[in-house]
This record gives structure tokens, sequence and C-alpha cells, in this order.
């Protein structure tokens, strides 16, 4: 079967850890499976989401086969770094895991220049051949990946598309508006502009969200897709407060407290993450019960 990597829901899966910090895979296959069932378009395992910073090599291959071995929709793994060797180390072995795709965070802490940061990106594009996302996420890395550079990168033929975590919707406009002859999309990484970026070219989201109200997401997005934008906005409002509380800390810690309360893991986290403090926890509490009341 043939599928759209960059159309639709993508969660950006947690990794569940057991008591002794190992990687809970039952739990892991468990959560892949149940999103599948809520009709999302793919998973996306072993991103900023899934704690990738602090999995071993090993572990991130563990993480993608298991999670490729629970769905039949299609898998997206996380595989990038700071180094391109070990970025291209990584995605071999998403590629041998049997991944449909790759999502490569752009280089952080070092602060590549444009030609460096295109230069590492077509690096793996020409090495590993899987249809692969550049992400842009300057909160988390110190650099924003230049429109001109996405642009640029959008000819090649394994590089698909575009994850916008910026917060800046007048970037992820002209890259979509530079891209559109191209066979390259751009996909919200920020769920509360999910709307906005579909708005003005984008084709979906991979969504944090989604790991807790998928069928809410589902539904945003493919109203949006389909140009009901009335019904759209209505979904978007009731996931406004949801969104707002699961980046009241640090992703991931908010939607692994959430997992937790929804009964799909234990929210137990890698250090140097921390618990979600009380007060954000009760007012996650509060969101999610009113979720579910409306959902009744």
């Amino acid at each position: 079967m043939t599928h759209d990597l960059t159309t639709g829901v993508y969660p950006a899966m947690t990794t569940p850890f057991l008591e002794d910090g190992s990687i809970d895979h039952d739990r892991l296959a468990a959560n892949a499976t149940r999103l599948e069932a809520a009709g999302v378009d793919g998973v996306v395992p072993v991103g900023s989401t899934g704690e990738s910073a602090t999995l071993t090599h090993q572990e991130h291959v563990d993480v993608v086969e298991t999670v490729v071995e629970a769905v039949d929709v299609p898998v997206i793994a996380g595989a990038g770094s700071n180094a391109t060797h070990e970025a291209l180390v990584l995605s071999r072995g998403a590629e041998e895991a049997g991944a449909d795709g790759l999502l490569l965070i752009s280089p952080y802490y070092n602060k590549p220049e444009p030609a460096g940061m295109e230069a590492h990106y077509r690096a793996i594009a020409d090495e590993v051949d899987l249809p692969q996302i550049i992400y842009n996420v300057p909160s988390r890395t110190g650099r924003n990946i230049a429109v001109e550079t996405a642009v640029n990168l959008a000819s090649h033929e394994n590089i698909v598309g575009y994850k916008a975590a910026s917060g800046d919707l007048g970037r992820v406009s002209e890259v979509a508006r530079r891209t559109a002859t191209e066979e390259f999309s751009v996909l919200s990484g920020d769920d509360g502009l999910t709307l906005p970026i579909i708005s003005v070219g984008g084709t979906g989201v991979i969504s944090v969200a989604a790991n807790v109200e998928p069928e809410r997401t589902v539904e945003l997005v493919h109203s949006a897709l389909e140009g009901d934008y009335e019904q759209a906005r209505e979904v978007h409002r009731e996931l406004a407060p949801l969104v707002e509380a699961l980046f009241a800390e640090t992703n991931p810690i908010p939607v692994k407290a959430a997992m937790e309360i929804r009964g799909h893991g234990t929210g137990r986290l890698r250090s140097p993450l921390s618990t979600i403090s009380p007060e954000n926890r009760r007012e996650l509490e509060a969101v999610l019960a009113d979720l579910a009341e409306g959902a009744e």
C-alpha cells in the first residue's frame, strides 16, 4: 500500500519507560495501535516528544522496530542529530528497522550557517533512500532553518516536507508559497498553529496533542483539509485549553502526565526531565476531564 507521508495527523509518540528505566515495549506497541485505531495517518516515534536525546542508538532502532511491527500506517522515525555522521547512523538504523520515512531535526547547539545546514541535509538525503522531513524548531536548536535553505532542499527527491515549529506563521507561509510547485509539503509542528498553517498551505501536523486526543486532532485537520473551516475552528477551540496545558512545561513532561491520567502509561521520564508540578498537573486533570465530558 502506498501512503502519502505528509498529509494528515502524525502523533509525535512518547516513549514509555519501565520502573528500571528501560523502554516499555508492550506499552509502546499498545499506544501505537491505539493511535492507529483512532484514525491517525501515521506515527512519529523517537522525536523530541519521544525523548530521543536520552536514548541510545540501539534504543532508537528498537523503538522504531516495535512501532513498525505494531501498525500498518506509515512510521516516520526521528533520526536527527547535531553531527551529520550520527544523523546518518540513526537514519540508516531507522531504515533497517522498517521506517517509511525520517524526521530530521536541524543540527542543534553547534548552530551551523545556512551552507552547513543545507550540506547536512543533502548528505543524509543522498545516502538514505527514504522520504525525509526537515524539522525547524529553533526553541530547541538555537538556529532557524533559513527559508532559502528549505526552498533549496525541496528540490531533492528524498526531501518531501518541512515540519514548522518556529511559531512564525509568516516564515511558514513563505516556505509553503515558494515550494508550491515542488513535491514538498509543510506540516505544523505547533499544535496551536495547526489550523492557521493549513490555511496558508500546510497539509497536516506532527502533533503532541494527538497522543491524548487523536480523534479530535484528526477531525480538526481533515475538516480543514476538506475546506470545512467552521468545523475545524470548533475543534480548534475545544483543543486550545489542552494545547496550552501540554506546553506549560517542557515537552514531553505534560503529555506524559496526560497519558498517565488517561491510563496510557506511567508518566516516567528520563533525567534530566522532571515530573510535572502539582499545580500544572491539577490544571491538566481539569482540562482532560472537561474534554472527556464534552465527548460523551
